[in-house]
Order: structure tokens, then C-alpha cells, then sequence
């Protein structure tokens, strides 16, 4: 059993998000779905970007912070796409992560110090045509490299395809990312 943090995209914790931290959670791992966006959940992409822009993102990482401050160091951080930046500054940065999964988003590691630290498993998911992840692809082939972790580049040009809630939603991509994720939490 994992313990783990789940950052959500930029359109909120949205129902497909709940939905997937609800699956983890059935399969034993206790599972945390911090809200960023503190209730707000957009339709679109584009409306949830925008709203990030407005809250700024360091505002939204003083709330992500404030979320895992009482939580145990021993986390797998997850996020989906906007929540993949924390989930993946506080696994390089915050003593004893358990792993790191990133969806949809990936950032230079040296964003966050330039190293990973040694022991830290990663698993990194992304559709290979999605026109928002392949600004992220040389980041997340660098930082799996780094990690000795896992890219995983799936058949497609949708975005935010784990979440079952949006129009973006790829059912077998879906599927699979989900297989994966729960074998690497087997492991924790």
C-alpha cells in the first residue's frame, strides 16, 4: 500500500480527477486530492489555464504546500498536467518521496535543483501528439534518464486523457496508464 498525493489539472479537481484517486484508493493505497483551485472546476482547458494565470503560480504552489505540510514525507506525489509541477518539485525536493507520477506534464529538472535524488522511483505518462506535452518531451525524457525512471508515450493527441469527466478522455490510453500506475504503487 502507497500513500499518495494527487495534484489536479488546471481545470480543478474535477470529477474524472476524483474518479481516478477513487480507483487507487479501491485498490488499497490511501490516496490525498489536495484542491488548488479551492472548488472552482472549468469547463475548458483554456478557462482553467486562465485561472491560473489569475491565481499565479506561485500562489498555487504556497497551496500545495500547505497541503502536504502535515502529511508524511513517505508520499508518492502524482499530478495531472498543472499539478504535475508540484508533484514533481516535492518529489526532487522534500526528503523522503516515495516516487513520483506524472501526467500530462513534466518540467526541467532543473527546476527544481537539476538532480533527482537516488532511490526515488518515476514513472512519467504523456500522449505522444498531445500539442501541450510536446513542449514537455525532451523535459520528461531528461528527467526519466536521470531518475531511471519510466516515459511512457501513449498513441494520440489528447491532453487531458486520464480524466473520465472531459471530452479529452481516451478510454484504453486511460487504461493502461491506470495498469501502470498501480503496479508502480505495488511496489511502494
Amino acid at each position: 500500500m502507497a500513500e499518495v498525493v494527487l495534484f489536479h489539472h488546471a481545470q480543478g479537481l474535477t470529477r474524472g480527477v476524483r474518479a481516478f484517486a477513487d480507483e487507487l484508493r479501491e485498490a488499497g493505497h490511501i490516496v490525498h486530492t489536495p484542491d488548488l483551485y479551492e472548488g472552482a472546476t472549468f469547463a475548458t482547458l483554456d478557462e482553467g489555464v486562465a485561472h491560473m494565470k489569475q491565481v499565479g503560480f506561485d500562489s498555487l504552489i504556497e497551496r500545495s504546500r500547505g497541503a502536504v505540510e502535515s502529511m508524511p514525507n513517505e508520499l508518492v506525489y502524482a499530478g495531472m498536467s498543472m499539478g504535475a509541477a508540484p508533484a514533481q518539485m516535492y518529489a526532487q525536493t522534500r526528503p523522503g518521496a516515495a516516487g513520483a507520477v506524472l501526467m500530462s506534464g513534466v518540467l526541467p529538472a532543473s527546476e527544481f535543483g537539476g538532480k533527482w535524488p537516488a532511490g526515488v522511483p518515476l514513472q512519467v505518462h504523456g500522449m505522444e501528439n498531445d500539442p501541450w506535452f510536446l513542449e514537455d518531451v525532451a523535459a520528461a525524457k531528461e528527467l526519466a534518464a536521470l531518475a531511471g525512471g519510466e516515459l511512457f508515450l501513449y498513441p494520440g493527441d489528447k491532453h487531458l486523457f486520464a480524466d473520465s469527466s472531459l471530452a479529452d478522455y481516451d478510454q484504453p490510453a486511460a487504461r493502461l496508464l491506470m495498469l501502470r500506475v498501480l503496479g508502480f504503487l505495488q511496489k511502494k
